[in-house]
């Protein structure tokens, strides 16, 4: 691993965080200004200190097989506008109920929570809309477009995202196991993580072995994610309103020190997926580990 020390991994981060925040710009520019007050919350959504972490791994494993820039872009932003409108609609009332999100006032404090909604439904629909443009079917075969958009939808419904959203919405406050908490990271954050990495290798020609590599890489990576993650919110709530009480959370369930022991391994065993890339794993291998070591 002694590669990961000479790859500068938060500049790569700042470099494609831009990239991605001056394509969505682009995007959203191009679509109609009004009714402008729906516009003004969709872009406050997106553009909110996020991480950009899904679609960076699009570029990153993309990249790793030499996929062009041009055609990972619109996937990969569209990847970005379906967990932006998943997480204006954690914050509603009716879900999380969160009056934050990073700081600042949540969608719906800002916005209400009717325009909120519809902020979230427009930047899913407007995340198909960009994929299916004409200019995408001239840098894309027809059916390459399809097999993406078609894997980017199950990614974010029922038997991805959406499903493990109403699976934690139904276990708040009711004791669960380690089984269950893992099937709900799996499906909750895990689809489109792992979504993120197979579209980014799917465009670029991964060969199939390639392919299966990567898309281990990226299941490890999506229950690290979310474990580090509930690590994070436990040490943010204790001693606080007790709000991260009512989640079903991995330290919840194990303990602290047991869910850093998983997360851990979790990252050891998805790093070794990537090995036999070397060098130009490097993205992929430092997106990992700072993923997971923030928690630890």
């Amino acid at each position: 691993m002694s590669s990961v020390s000479t790859f500068d991994i938060e500049n790569y981060l700042k470099e494609r965080r831009a990239l991605i925040d001056r394509s969505l710009d682009r995007y959203l520019k191009e679509s109609k200004e009004r009714p402008k007050t729906i516009h003004k919350a969709m872009r406050y959504g997106l553009f909110s200190g996020g991480k950009r972490l899904r679609p960076i791994l699009t570029l990153a494993a993309g990249e790793l097989f030499g996929g062009r820039q041009k055609a990972l872009l619109p996937f990969a932003c569209a990847l970005e506008m379906i967990h932006v409108y998943s997480l204006i609609h954690d914050d509603l009332p009716a879900l999380d109920d969160d009056d934050l999100r990073r700081g600042e006032p949540a969608n719906h404090k800002m916005f209400g929570e009717g325009i909120a909604l519809l902020a979230g439904d427009a930047l899913l629909t407007e995340a198909f809309h960009l994929m299916s443009r004409p200019q995408v079917a001239r840098l894309l075969e027809p059916g390459a477009i399809l097999e993406l958009i078609h894997e980017i939808s199950r990614a974010a419904g029922v038997g991805g995202m959406v499903g493990g959203q109403a699976v934690d919405l139904e276990a708040e406050g009711r004791e669960v196991d380690v089984a269950t908490i893992e099937y709900i990271h799996v499906l909750k954050t895990g689809a489109l993580i792992l979504a993120s990495v197979r579209i980014g290798a799917t465009i670029a020609g991964a060969a199939p072995k390639e392919m299966r590599q990567v898309t281990r890489y990226a299941r490890l990576l999506g229950l690290a994610f979310q474990i580090a993650d509930d690590i994070m919110d436990m040490a943010d709530h204790a001693g606080g309103d007790g709000k991260g009480g009512k989640k079903a959370t991995y330290p919840a369930v194990v303990g602290i020190a047991a869910a850093k022991s998983r997360a851990r391994e979790l990252l050891s065993q998805c790093l070794k997926e990537i090995e036999v890339f070397g060098k130009k794993a490097d993205p992929l291998r430092g997106i990992a580990r700072i993923i997971v070591e923030r928690a630890l």
